[in-house]
């Protein structure tokens, strides 16, 4: 019995010292139990993951990488707003150029080959200076003092082109300064005025005015040339000088009020055709381009003012138009502050169209805000 009774104690002990054999060489099945561990099931996934051999097959392209492959491609590509406008600006311009030559057009044979625009302004040169206030003829501006403020403003213009080595726009300022002076100089000998009626003013042509053409030059080169922070201030500094020179030929009788609004369109017109040429050096630098709330509500109310003093003076004259064939005196107040109201008006939509379209055309923003990106709101709920 002591044998038989001996043996189950011997056979825990083989089973153990087997066990102990067993679990004493590594193997697969600890490693495979200690996987189910907690602490295994938290490993991170890189300390899991096995390293895939060198030469492995990468995993196959989404549909995302042609994508991303394109948008690389194209921002490592100049931007071609960095070079020129956008072609919707320069047509803006050639349109809005085409526009103020065909008003000027407009207005020329309006006032110079019918019976009422030639009596209607022969009224409004004779009597604007006994109808209308004193102060409107600005102390009686001299024509030495007309051109010296003029070429002060081409001068400074051109200077400040030069400083902001925007070489490209001082070539442009240039050639428009020319062009202008051309105009004054040529069209007024070639322009033909026809006697109509019998006027009390010079049978000879006067349009377009020299001075008034001159002036608003000066203005709109003052205004292509100075940087985004001043075009505002530039732009009602040349519309509020355009006007006084203009009120200020008609009220000394040197110019009818066609003469002056005429010059007006021109200069409008061929700075438009200027603005049409720009490119790289001719505008801002891509850094400091960004949108100018000056801007728009300088150019929104130079606008608007100009639109409502140009139906003001419409009005006016529809109003006296059965006095203008027979040149009544009753129809003399209203002939004159007409005029005034379109030279006003006149010379603030021109300055206001080019403040718009100068901006538009020296500091075009990119479809993906990487040049001047205008300033965004705050969203809700950041801290």
């Amino acid at each position: 019995m002591t044998q038989h009774e001996s043996a189950p104690e011997d056979e825990p002990r083989a089973n153990g010292s087997a066990n102990v054999s067993v679990g004493s060489a590594p193997s697969d099945s600890v490693a495979a139990g200690d996987a189910t561990t907690p602490a295994a099931q938290w490993a991170p996934l890189e300390e899991r993951r096995e390293p895939q051999p060198t030469g492995a097959p990468t995993a196959a392209p989404t549909a995302e990488d042609p994508l991303s492959a394109q948008i690389d491609t194209s921002l490592a590509q100049p931007d071609p707003l960095a070079l020129r406008p956008r072609t919707s600006s320069v047509v803006l311009c050639v349109v809005f150029g085409v526009v103020f030559l065909g008003v000027a057009a407009a207005v020329y044979w309006l006032g110079v080959h019918t019976v009422d625009g030639q009596s209607y302004e022969d009224l409004a040169i004779m009597n604007f200076a006994n109808t209308m206030p004193a102060w409107l003829s600005f102390g009686n501006l001299k024509s030495g003092l007309v051109i010296g403020v003029s070429l002060a403003f081409g001068a400074a213009a051109m200077l400040v082109a030069a400083a902001r080595k925007r070489w490209w726009l001082l070539g442009q300022l240039a050639v428009f300064a020319a062009v202008a002076f051309a105009a004054a100089k040529l069209l007024k000998p070639l322009l033909p005025r026809p006697l109509l009626v019998h006027v009390e003013s010079s049978v000879n042509n006067s349009a377009p005015s020299g001075h008034t053409m001159l002036a608003a030059a000066a203005g709109l080169m003052l205004l292509a040339a100075v940087p985004r922070a001043w075009r505002a201030c530039a732009a009602v500094l040349s519309a509020v000088f355009t006007s006084i020179v203009g009120v200020s030929v008609i009220y000394d009788r040197w110019h009818r009020p066609v003469d002056v609004v005429m010059s007006v369109c021109i200069a409008g017109a061929y700075m438009m055709f200027a603005l049409a040429c720009t490119r790289a050096s001719g505008m801002d630098r891509t850094g400091s381009r960004a949108s100018s709330p000056s801007v728009q509500i300088a150019a929104t109310a130079l606008i608007t003012l100009g639109l409502c003093a140009i139906a003001y003076g419409t009005y006016v004259l529809w109003q006296v138009f059965p006095g203008l064939q027979y040149a009544s005196a009753w129809a003399a107040p209203g002939a004159c502050a007409a005029a005034a109201a379109m030279v006003v008006g006149f010379a603030g939509l021109v300055n206001g169209m080019v403040l718009m379209m100068r901006q538009i055309t020296a500091a075009p923003l990119t479809r993906l805000g990487l040049i001047g990106e205008p300033p965004a709101p705050p969203r809700k709920g950041a801290a």
